[in-house]
């Protein structure tokens, strides 16, 4: 019964090809716009998670403030170089201790101009965030002893100032100060913000702080664990000496944060993965539509073969046969929605994420819940044109013109 209520199904789905179309085209965008967001949203999640994961899992960042969700306070008094000294000597098992602070300044070498992030910073910089120098050289002990005048400058720094030139012992502007140029750093590409990571100029902590920013604050301090050290004690006992040294007493919050990778990367990933199922909830709303279209039409089939459901109910077919037949034909059509907004959504989120430079990540989870929601959006929808059809009275139906 149910083959044969199928190929009266793609009878009838033939014979009107244009109205069939329009009415499964609210189904085709809604699959097509689940599938297409949450591909495109874990694509994100996946960039983020292995942007992230590249500066390692033993990073933790102290900062001066109180940061996170229902908290945030930039008043508290920075860190200074004696604070970096400290956790150097006291907290064991640290494999780099790196003062930052940033500005954004104008650089300029010859007719050519840019604006780009300022780090100052140390030699340890480099070690704890893995970072490889190209050409050239670190900083030195005398470099950061005398506050010397000198830089490290990132890919794009280097390509916009001076494209086929060698940067090495050119002297470039940063802001109101010329600067050596001593090394250029290896390529890091985009962070998993978005933002460009070689666009920047790293220089000694005390030449930024007289120079440029004109205090001895330190923003944040990156420290890196030894691999095979916990993390987890080591920002105890981060937490525990800096607390001594701002004389935060027993039973007072902190005024500082630090922040391990684990955590940053638990937070950002939770994040992506609830905006994405957001998105893809708001999308489904579009599968709902298209099932109050089928309704519609399906209703429209019924009053349109009304005679034809009178004959055959005259001549002995089943309530329940007709119930099946509109039931079955309002479900092909759905689930001809379904296989096309797939096809439609796949090919949506490649294109975007080919454009976004992120990866290709598709979930058969999601492609087989939207094909067979749009199964259930058909068999819903189309029951109650289908028991309408199945009560008609067959004696005013074969009167019906």
């Amino acid at each position: 019964m149910l083959y044969e209520a199928f190929k009266l199904a793609l009878k009838a789905i033939r014979r009107n090809k244009l109205r069939s179309f329009l009415t499964v085209l609210g189904i085709v965008i809604g699959v097509a716009a689940v599938i297409a967001m949450v591909t495109v949203g874990n694509g994100t999640t996946a960039k983020v998670t292995s942007e992230i994961s590249k500066l390692g899992s033993n990073l933790l960042f102290a900062r001066p403030g109180q940061f996170g969700p229902g908290r945030a306070s930039t008043t508290a008094k920075s860190f200074n170089a004696r604070d970096v000294t400290a956790i150097e000597d006291q907290v064991t098992g640290l494999r780099a201790v790196a003062p930052l602070t940033q500005s954004s300044q104008t650089v300029i070498f010859g007719g050519e101009s840019r604006t780009s992030s300022i780090t100052g910073t140390n030699a340890a910089y480099l070690t704890a965030l893995d970072w490889d120098i190209a050409s050239g050289r670190g900083f030195l002990d005398s470099d950061e002893r005398g506050g010397r005048a000198v830089c490290i400058i990132g890919q794009t720094v280097r390509s916009k100032l001076f494209g086929s030139t060698d940067p090495l012992g050119q002297s470039i502007r940063v802001g109101k100060i010329s600067c050596e140029v001593i090394g250029t750093l290896a390529r890091k590409g985009q962070s998993g913000m978005g933002s460009d990571q070689d666009d920047v100029v790293l220089m000694p902590l005390r030449t930024f702080q007289r120079r440029i920013a004109g205090n001895t604050d330190v923003a944040v301090v990156v420290v890196s664990a030894r691999d095979g050290v916990s993390t987890s004690k080591v920002q105890s006992d981060l937490e525990r000496l800096l607390r001594e040294r701002r004389g935060i007493i027993a039973g007072k919050e902190d005024d500082f944060t630090v922040n391990d990778m684990t955590q940053m990367l638990e937070t950002v990933t939770g994040t992506t993965t609830l905006l994405t199922g957001l998105l893809g909830a708001v999308a489904a709303v579009s599968l709902l539509v298209g099932g109050i279209g089928i309704m519609n039409i399906m209703l429209v089939s019924v009053t349109e073969r009304t005679r034809e459901i009178g004959i055959r109910l005259a001549i002995g077919a089943l309530e329940g046969q007709v119930l099946t037949q509109f039931l079955v034909e309002a479900t092909v059509l759905s689930l001809f929605g379904g296989l096309a907004g797939i096809l439609l959504g796949l090919g949506l989120a490649f294109a975007t994420v080919t454009a976004l430079g992120v990866p290709f990540v598709v979930s058969p989870a999601i492609i087989i819940l939207a094909f067979a929601f749009s199964a259930a959006i058909g068999m819903i929808f189309g029951y109650f044109p289908a028991r309408r059809a199945a009560h008609l009275d067959p004696i005013e139906a074969l009167r019906h013109e």
